[in-house]
């Protein structure tokens, strides 16, 4: 029996989660069954889309359960096989995260070949993250030549994508983040202009500064203020791809939409919201293309890293409040 500790859902949380809202607890793992393999977690991601999953409510991704372990996703490596498929020392990606180790059907788990990248950036950059901005940019904004690109949320693990394939393939962008070191690392990445909204008392006419002549897409990771500066300074027949809206993740009544959809109408933007699962289909053509951006220097990540499972819930926490740089993990071997 192998002793292994995981992070559980203690209670449901009102507002911003707290540590409270979680519970630490040890189990016990047997060896792997006919068809199982037993995993040591080496990394897990936090996202913030987990908050929703905290909630007792109907959405695109099921509610975590009370007393039970969460989940997310995760890079491990197996310990233990009873299948062919895999043997201990492969490297494996699963949706098993927030604990050390799990046993689960081979057929659960995918075997991952890094190449030339370390294994936890496909929790970020080579993964869900990235995939989330190559296909919400490529798909759902339908970017084409000339576009002038605003990127909220731009230092996250989503927007720092982003505005670095618009910039590898030509386009003026234009990132918003919060803080004097997230904005000097987007600017050292060639992001064109960078607002610290934290600075910012009027985001509308921060935005009209940096883009005088207007935007052509809107790549939404913030909703609120944000989406309410896009709709005002975005040229005719703009795109909106709405990714996320962190802002109101933790909201305890039903947030007001922004005051100037009529926006839409005369300026004929088209906007439109998108989960990632629906576009899976473009990640072999997203891996080529990344991995020929890092060969040319046009594309770089940052990770912020929590040590622990213990660390976890802190990770999760912080990104409600920016503590993330780029995409947030926690470390677990």
């Amino acid at each position: 029996m192998t002793t292994v500790r995981e992070i559980r859902l203690k209670s449901r949380p009102s507002g911003l989660p707290t540590h409270d809202n979680f519970e630490l607890a040890s189990v016990e793992l047997p060896a792997p069954g006919p068809g199982e393999v037993q995993v040591k977690n080496l990394w897990m991601t936090v996202d913030p889309y987990m908050r929703g999953r905290m909630n007792d409510v109907k959405s695109y991704a099921p509610p975590f359960q009370l007393g039970k372990v969460m989940d997310g996703g995760a890079v491990g490596q197996v310990t233990a096989s009873n299948d062919p498929s895999l043997k201990p020392g492969d490297l494996v990606q699963s949706g098993f995260g927030w604990r050390e180790g799990f046993n689960a059907p081979a057929g659960a788990v995918q075997k991952l070949n890094p190449g030339a990248l370390p294994p936890q950036a496909f929790l970020g950059a080579a993964g869900m993250p990235g995939l989330t901005a190559y296909a919400g940019l490529l798909k759902i904004a339908a970017l084409k030549d000339g576009d002038v690109v605003f990127v909220s949320g731009a230092a996250g693990a989503v927007g720092a994508m982003v505005c670095q394939i618009a910039k590898a393939k030509g386009h003026t962008v234009i990132g918003s983040a919060g803080g004097a070191e997230k904005v000097a690392w987007l600017k050292s990445v060639g992001v064109d202009r960078v607002i610290d909204y934290k600075a910012e008392s009027d985001l509308n006419a921060a935005l009209a500064a940096a883009a005088p002549d207007g935007i052509d897409v809107y790549f939404d990771n913030v909703g609120g203020a944000h989406l309410e500066a896009a709709l005002n300074n975005a040229r005719m027949f703009a795109r909106f791809a709405i990714c996320g809206m962190i802002s109101i993740y933790n909201a305890t009544r039903p947030e007001p939409g922004p005051s100037n959809l009529a926006q839409l109408i005369g300026r004929n933007i088209r906007m439109e919201g998108f989960i990632v699962s629906h576009h899976f289909s473009m990640m072999p053509q997203y891996i080529a293309d990344l991995t020929k951006w890092v060969a040319e220097g046009k594309i770089s990540w940052k990770e912020t890293v929590f040590e622990g499972i213990e660390t976890a819930p802190d990770a999760f926490i912080g990104l409600f409040k920016g503590e993330n740089l780029g995409k947030m993990l926690v470390k677990l071997g």
